[in-house]
């Protein structure tokens, strides 16, 4: 079955996901970016900046990307990387991975470049796209064609969108020991029993477990992070200042999302040379239900009825 490919009014090429309940979702093949994920109802789930301008060659602010540097060079998750700037390539051949033959899903490949001194060394890179009925999955995988061992960061950036930043909480990273990147990376351990918004956040959160939930309270909504491979969890949100300072962010952008972020920044994944690593990453949603006045987190966290 052929993949649902065409040029946009841009000349960006793009890749509609449908599944047979109704949901969709949009890959670029600039930056291999996720940039609208609508679920039955055709609500955008994703946030991407209303400031975007569609026809440069560059980056969108928003989505889900992938975020992939040599090893201390992605800092705060603001410099990203160098993958979300590539044009990638479908992959016809995504061994060991079973080939596709739907429009639910997408495999994409970027190959390191002799003239890009950025890449580190020679690698491929390939990212699976799967949508299911309430469920975006991305698989990426990272393979070592060089003659020498080499290690990276990574991070899929998603960017939610939320009824009001201020209205949202998110379960899962209690008691976590995190770097602030708005403190020199100072190291603290959070105290909350959930993550609130009051102001601007930029946060490296530790060995965080496999499920977090992101639970947005004035839409009734949970979006659930779950993750392997990918042993941190990053949280940003720029908040009014910074918003203003952003040049493809509008002032009040900040207020209608949440970058959540699977991660693996603290400890470098190391590849020999012929090594792949291989990441997941699973993105859901769940109505959110009020019991005594709050929401209970522990049946999204732990599957508890």
């Amino acid at each position: 079955m052929p993949l649902n490919t065409f040029q946009d009014k841009d000349g960006l090429p793009r890749i509609i996901l449908t599944e047979p309940k109704g949901s969709s979702a949009e890959v670029l093949l600039y930056g291999g970016q996720i940039v609208s994920w609508k679920n039955q109802r055709k609500e955008e789930l994703l946030f991407v900046s209303s400031k975007t301008n569609w026809k440069q060659h560059k980056a969108i602010r928003g989505g889900i990307s992938a975020c992939f540097a040599r090893f201390g060079d992605l800092g705060s998750l603001e410099q990203h990387g160098f993958a979300r700037n590539r044009m990638w390539s479908l992959d016809w051949n995504p061994s060991p991975l079973p080939p596709i033959d739907n429009q639910s899903s997408v495999d994409l490949i970027l190959k390191s470049t002799g003239v890009d001194l950025k890449t580190p060394r020679s690698f491929e890179f390939r990212l699976r796209i799967s949508l299911i009925a309430g469920k975006l999955i991305l698989i990426p995988r990272i393979r070592n064609t060089d003659n020498k061992a080499f290690s990276f960061s990574f991070a899929l950036c998603n960017f939610l969108s939320v009824s009001d930043i201020s209205e949202v909480r998110i379960e899962g990273l209690e008691t976590l020991d995190y770097f602030d990147n708005l403190m020199n990376r100072t190291r603290f351990t959070e105290q909350a029993d959930a993550l609130t918004f009051d102001g601007e956040m930029d946060r490296v959160y530790l060995n965080s477990p496999t499920k977090i939930a992101i639970i947005d309270h004035e839409k009734k909504r949970t979006f659930v992070l779950q993750k392997k491979g990918m042993p941190d969890a990053v949280v940003w949100n720029p908040w009014g200042k910074k918003a203003k300072a952003i040049p493809d962010l509008a002032d009040d952008d900040y207020k209608i999302m949440i970058c959540m972020s699977s991660a693996a920044i603290d400890t470098p994944i190391l590849l020999k040379p012929s090594e792949e690593w291989m990441g997941y990453q699973e993105l859901s949603t769940v109505s959110s239900s009020y019991c005594s006045g709050q929401l209970d987190p522990r049946k999204v966290l732990y599957g508890l009825h």
